[in-house]
């Protein structure tokens, strides 16, 4: 390939504002480089909130596999003339030393339990903490911290109006199932539920916090790609129970995050569910989803295991009753979530 098969290919494409091919329209950069099969460029647009950016992005890359190579790899830069005035307003960040998102492959596994009970030993230990709720179509942190009928109200600070957090039990904490009622559609500014995400980072009053936790929405979707483009995640925790159908599925997102265009470190396994133990029998261990397969894929994929929680009764009526088991110090539930918060510290 070169230079003049990249133009002459840009010529089919034309800009909607204009009519006129992109060429002729002043749009491409001279920047063009071109390795093997793999092409980069630069595409000029008169203002960063254009809303024919996608299109025309996908139409140049069309155009190239079309007239030039199928095979061809693309890769385009966009620059813009003149950028809008919003975009030149930098976006508040969190004040937070560690920014740690907990995840699982698939629902069920536990994972806003281990991130609420996470949450709450982090504040008993004395740490300043946030949790955020973004499981956006199914909300249960509310319910788990005893706070389903709050709703939070909204503050000035240095001339912006912002949400302020629902605190219990230490921790700080925002979900969209404050701002909804039960049943009810979920509709944000956009109509988006990553932007719905994204307000409750940027336009809430989080204050300095030592650990900002996120409870993921489970799988992979638009608001993990959302946060992690929006945030600098200090890294991931993976809940996955030790059931071989969990485990599958923790793997997909331990490979999502390692991805080169991802690129979170993984900061270790939670295994959730490791073994059952009746409260007339507390020292016994019934292996129900199978023994140490959280344990032994962390041991494959060179991450640490933080730590192994027990099916037990408590734990369920803890969230159940919008009280962590966690805020029970001494119980061997609690202690269980103690020793992870001593793996995390730094």
């Amino acid at each position: 390939m070169y230079p003049q098969q990249i133009i002459d290919a840009l010529r089919h494409v034309r800009y909607p504002g204009t009519g006129k091919d992109l060429v002729e329209s002043g749009m491409l950069e001279d920047d063009i480089r071109i390795s093997g099969f793999e092409v980069s460029f630069s595409l000029i647009f008169p203002k960063d909130n254009d809303p024919f950016i996608k299109s025309v992005i996908r139409a140049a890359e069309v155009a190239l596999q079309t007239y030039i190579d199928p095979n061809v790899s693309v890769k385009i830069h966009t620059k813009f003339k003149v950028e809008s005035q919003k975009s030149k307003v930098e976006s508040p960040k969190i004040n937070a030393k560690h920014i740690i998102a907990i995840h699982s492959g698939k629902g069920g596994v536990g994972k806003s339990t281990v991130t609420a009970n996470l949450a709450v030993a982090l504040a008993q230990a004395g740490y300043r903490v946030g949790l955020l709720d973004a499981d956006i179509h199914g909300p249960s942190i509310p319910k788990m911290f005893h706070t389903e009928d709050c709703r939070p109200f909204s503050v000035e600070i240095e001339g912006r109006t912002l949400i302020e957090p629902i605190e219990q039990y230490g921790v700080k904490m925002l979900s969209i199932g404050f701002f909804v009622d039960p049943g009810q559609a979920v509709i944000w500014r956009g109509g988006m539920a990553s932007n719905a995400i994204k307000q409750l980072i940027e336009d809430a009053n989080w204050g300095e916090l030592d650990y900002f936790l996120i409870d993921l929405p489970p799988g992979t979707s638009d608001i993990h790609l959302t946060l992690i483009s929006s945030l600098s995640l200090t890294g991931v925790i993976v809940v996955t129970t030790p059931q071989p159908v969990a485990l599958v599925d923790a793997r997909k997102g331990v490979e999502m995050f390692r991805n080169e265009k991802v690129n979170v470190k993984i900061i270790g396994f939670i295994e959730n569910m490791s073994w059952f133990t009746p409260a007339e029998l507390p020292d016994h261990k019934y292996y129900i989803f199978g023994k140490d397969g959280g344990k032994k894929l962390a041991e494959e994929l060179d991450i640490p295991l933080l730590g192994q929680i027990p099916l037990v009764q408590s734990i369920r009526e803890g969230g159940d009753e919008g009280l962590p088991i966690a805020l029970q110090a001494g119980h061997p539930a609690a202690e269980a979530f103690e020793k992870i918060v001593d793996c995390l510290k730094v």
